[in-house]
């Protein structure tokens, strides 16, 4: 679906924001992108998309390079921008303009999710706060029925009824065996939702695992209940809960904040346990 090859970017006259970046997104999984903030997220996201070209290496969408900004490679792909600006129209009128650029677009989805969101059509958009227009472009964006999937911070300035609302309508989507990548620092909001972790930090990716392969092979619990040996990383203030070797205990569920933290202090202990399991060592 979407590939990226040793990509290294850096904005004009400023440090190295993505190092040797190489990833692979296949259909029909929903990704977590994670990392501090200022850790490339959102230029990692343009550069998919083809807003931004990488100084060195490739994306490739469907095997078309995007920085080449094909019609059929950008019919393929949707973003849900963390910052946006929209046209100063009516709900509908907006839909009416822009959904022919994608040809699967579907008006029933695009109207469901608006009652489900509670907007109407003939509402002005620009009369909307900032969460309900960000309601309007996942809306739109879900019903394009694109390959490929893009939201960048996308539950900032939902209010929590609307965060389960949103993750009830992205777990819909998995079944519609498209790739959605969601970048975010809020790690919580996307729990039990996304499939696969990757993370990055200090310009590199430091994580790319599915959880089924974390729930697998790490463990999540009480330090106290395992052996000083198998703990890769404790955290007080989660009132000693660890991340540990799972061993011979049984699964238990993934703490995505838990892993995120471990990812950035013990990366190499973390990646240890993954990759020996993972290669059958």
């Amino acid at each position: 679906m979407l590939q990226l090859e040793n990509l290294f970017y850096h904005y004009p006259k400023s440090k190295t924001v993505l190092e040797d970046v190489s990833l692979t997104f296949t259909e029909g999984n929903i990704y977590g992108l994670f990392g501090k903030n200022g850790e490339g997220k959102s230029t990692l996201m343009k550069i998919m998309t083809g807003l931004l070209f990488p100084k060195s290496g490739q994306c490739k969408i469907l095997g078309q390079h995007m920085s080449k900004r094909s019609f059929s490679s950008l019919q393929n792909l949707f973003l849900v921008p963390e910052d946006f600006e929209l046209p100063n129209l009516t709900i509908g009128v907006y839909e009416k303009i822009y959904s022919p650029f994608y040809p699967a677009f579907s008006k029933h989805q695009f109207y469901e999710l608006l009652e489900e969101f509670k907007l109407h059509p003939h509402e002005k958009i620009a009369r909307l706060s900032f969460g309900q227009k960000k309601k309007v472009l996942i809306a739109f964006g879900m019903a394009t029925q694109t390959k490929l999937l893009l939201l960048d911070e996308p539950t900032n300035g939902l209010d929590i009824p609307s965060k389960s609302q949103f993750r009830k309508i992205m777990a819909a989507a998995v079944d519609q065996g498209r790739s959605i990548i969601i970048s975010t620092h809020q790690v919580r909001d996307l729990h039990s939702l996304i499939n696969h972790v990757v993370i990055l930090d200090n310009c590199k990716v430091v994580f790319d695992h599915s959880l089924s392969e974390v729930s697998e092979n790490l463990w999540f619990g009480r330090a106290s209940k395992m052996a000083k040996e198998a703990i890769l990383y404790t955290e007080n203030s989660f009132g000693s809960k660890a991340v540990m070797k799972r061993l011979d205990q049984e699964e238990t569920e993934v703490d995505l904040e838990l892993l995120f933290n471990a990812a950035l202090n013990n990366p190499k202990g973390i990646q240890s346990v993954l990759k020996q399991t993972y290669h059958g060592v």
